[in-house]
């Protein structure tokens, strides 16, 4: 059980720059994770089993990529108690991401606005600190049911032009594969140029098409098969997901394999939700609650279209248990919080996974 409310922390954390308060928060994690100070943030993990992806989820409560881009505090995470943790977006190779000021609270809408740019120290750096982590093996010991599971999440190098981005892609899934439960492929932030070009039609059935041919290789090599989650945007319409749809089903989709699927969704580029409000206009992916519906509207299409046992992780705008349940009941099999983590605190993990695993 956590020793500090949430409620304490948050007034010094929401009187800094929003990036300066995300780093201390990570720098803190970082230095306390496996110490007797973890009891400050630790809570008993909420037993709800799901089968997803070939993978055994012990809750149905994630941690969104983007909060620990470099995985220096999976351990930390881990405490908190979720069922997953996804970290990243990691790149080939490190890059200081977009100019300060790039991260922006809008409290009166719960959310936040933030255009870091996948800023990272890049995959040799990430891959050493997975490395570190320890979270499956303290799981085992406290008997606390199947460890947490593990997403990275990979990227492209803003550098690398839109056309050559598969190389690095390509890069990424080398690296983390024999470290990953499952692997995400970013294609959706609105922070690098051009990125979202890579969910049109021809962008992503390429991009897919030699994803799948190198995962069956490193599924040779390292003698297992490891999940691939596409992650896109909100800012879709019902064609342009009618034909991500389409490109999932054509490569995706094999009986007795379901080691394919989707994370809906990334941050969007819309305003219309929290317009007149301070910082509304800066550039970036707003998330929080504003982005609720938007998600929720694009995991129930993308049920509809790819059938009840493709697997769909929901992100998206859950500050409350019922808004986790929500998430479920629109189609997605478990879900990812981040903005929700930073307005609500730990509380907010064990909140959703119980209102889940007794409603939904």
């Amino acid at each position: 059980m956590s020793l500090l409310p949430y409620s304490l922390a948050r007034p010094f954390l929401f009187a800094m720059d929003a990036e300066t308060a995300h780093e201390h928060t990570l720098a803190m994690l970082a230095c306390t994770q496996n110490t007797p100070l973890a009891w400050a943030y630790c809570q008993t993990r909420v037993q709800d089993p799901v089968q997803l992806a070939g993978l055994n989820f012990p809750n149905r409560v994630g941690l969104a990529a983007g909060l620990d881009k470099n995985a220096h505090c999976i351990d930390g995470l881990a405490a908190m108690g979720f069922g997953f943790v996804e970290v990243g977006t990691v790149t080939p190779k490190g890059q200081p991401g977009n100019p300060k000021p790039r991260m922006f609270r809008l409290p009166e809408a719960n959310a936040l606005i933030n255009r870091l740019g996948f800023n990272n120290e890049g995959l040799d750096a990430f891959l050493a600190n997975v490395k570190l982590a320890k979270f499956r093996s303290e799981s085992g010991k406290k008997g606390a049911g199947s460890p947490m599971l593990l997403g990275l999440n990979i990227g492209k190098n803003a550098a690398t032009p839109i056309e050559n981005a598969a190389d690095d892609y390509l890069i990424c899934l080398d690296g983390v594969y024999p470290h990953a439960d499952y692997v995400t492929v970013n294609i959706s932030s609105p922070n690098t140029k051009n990125l979202r070009e890579l969910q049109s039609d021809e962008a992503l059935d390429a991009l897919i098409g030699t994803l799948a041919k190198r995962r069956a290789e490193l599924a040779q090599k390292h003698n297992k098969q490891v999940p691939v989650f596409i992650k896109i945007a909100p800012d879709l319409d019902s064609d342009q997901i009618a034909v991500i749809a389409a490109t999932l089903k054509r490569h995706c989709v094999h009986e007795g394999t379901p080691s394919w699927g989707v994370i809906a969704t990334n941050t969007t580029i819309a305003r219309d939700a929290v317009q007149g409000m301070a910082h509304a206009d800066e550039t970036g992916g707003l998330s929080g609650a504003p982005v609720f519906e938007k998600s929720n509207a694009v995991i129930r299409q993308l049920r509809a279209a790819m059938g009840p046992h493709f697997p769909i992780i929901g992100v998206g705008g859950i500050l409350s248990g019922a808004d986790a349940v929500a998430k479920i009941k629109a189609g997605a099999d478990v879900v990812q919080i981040y903005t929700g983590l930073i307005y609500k605190g730990p509380a907010l993990v064990k909140e959703a996974a119980l209102a889940i695993r007794d409603e939904a």
